[in-house]
């Protein structure tokens, strides 16, 4: 009998991963921050965090229906990730149909425009919090204080990062800022979820430690030197480190595989690039919070950073000149 050799494309061995998996277990790691969220703010993250989830995966499935006339892939996981990110990224008090406009320019525009899921450019999550930002400012920077936990109580209340320019006399403990009792959004409420977040994909090899680490390490050295030559609350690093977006950020939506590098390489570029971005913004910008800015900037440079690192191919001759 004659024996054939049937060569097939790679990969030859399955590992087990999916895209469902992975980005279940992303939901598993958001469980933490929520909790706190709810343990602060109550009902109104309850019901923030489930109408963007429901208006993402409605809008997702609706387009991909009627408009693209393709098969929902609702169900992968991704939408629903969106939807928890974006709530995680508004005040707890936000108007829900300005909620509703934010999840449709994420999914409708940022997303399915570009095809869907592994071919759009920037993070919908991101893209979404800057256009309901620029769109309107004045319903996404009044922030409940984070120690009235209902809506009919909510009083308007600065965030550490407005403080740390204009008021630096109000700035809480850093142990208030680690264990989340500040005025914020939804995901910004405690460093230490975010952490056993971090900890659980880090544990299930869905992230690696290129780009969290490389944020938070750039972010700390970029403030911590010139704290070193002016030592004042606005310079301060663990400051910068804990409040604000920047652990959300970093861990759970620069990390996005579609939008970030994929050479290891490049995700430390990648990183650093958000960092330096991130504290320019906060030091020197018009808005005390710059990593959503710095993600979205940062995304568009990926398809040049993986051109960039990525490695020679074997029996690549390299021309110069």
């Amino acid at each position: 009998m004659e024996n054939k050799l049937i060569v097939s494309p790679s990969p030859h061995v399955h590992s087990g991963d999916s895209i469902e998996k992975n980005m279940y277990h992303v939901l598993i790691a958001l469980i933490p921050a929520f909790l706190i969220a709810l343990y602060v703010f109550r009902l109104d993250a309850l019901l923030i965090t489930l109408f963007s989830v429901i208006f993402c995966v409605g809008f997702e499935y609706l387009i991909m229906k009627y408009i693209m006339k393709r098969k929902p892939t609702v169900l992968d996981g991704s939408a629903i990730i969106t939807g928890v990110l974006l709530a995680f990224n508004v005040p707890s008090n936000l108007p829900i149909w300005i909620l509703a406009i934010g999840c449709l320019f994420a999914i409708g525009v940022v997303k399915l425009s570009f095809g869907g899921l592994g071919n759009n450019i920037f993070n919908p999550a991101i893209a979404g919090r800057i256009f309901l930002l620029i769109s309107f400012p004045a319903q996404m920077t009044t922030w409940p204080s984070a120690m009235v936990r209902s809506t009919t109580d909510a009083v308007s209340s600065a965030t550490v990062l407005s403080n740390i320019k204009y008021q630096p006399e109000l700035l809480p403990a850093l142990q208030d800022m680690f264990l989340g009792f500040e005025a914020g959004s939804l995901g910004e409420m405690s460093v230490v979820a975010i952490l056993i977040g971090l900890i659980y994909l880090l544990w299930k090899r869905v992230i690696t430690w290129h780009i969290p680490i490389s944020i938070l390490a750039t972010v700390a050295l970029f403030t911590g030197i010139i704290y070193i030559f002016n030592p004042i609350a606005l310079y301060n690093p663990l400051i910068h480190l804990f409040s604000g977006g920047l652990m959300l950020g970093a861990v759970f939506m620069a990390t996005d595989y579609v939008t970030s590098p994929m050479t290891k390489k490049g995700m430390i570029i990648f990183g650093c690039g958000i960092g330096v971005i991130t504290v320019a913004i906060r030091l020197w910008g018009a808005y005390p919070e710059g990593v959503s800015f710095a993600i979205l900037l940062m995304n568009a440079f990926t398809p040049l950073i993986n051109n960039y690192t990525s490695p020679k191919r074997f029996g690549e001759v390299v021309k110069n000149g």
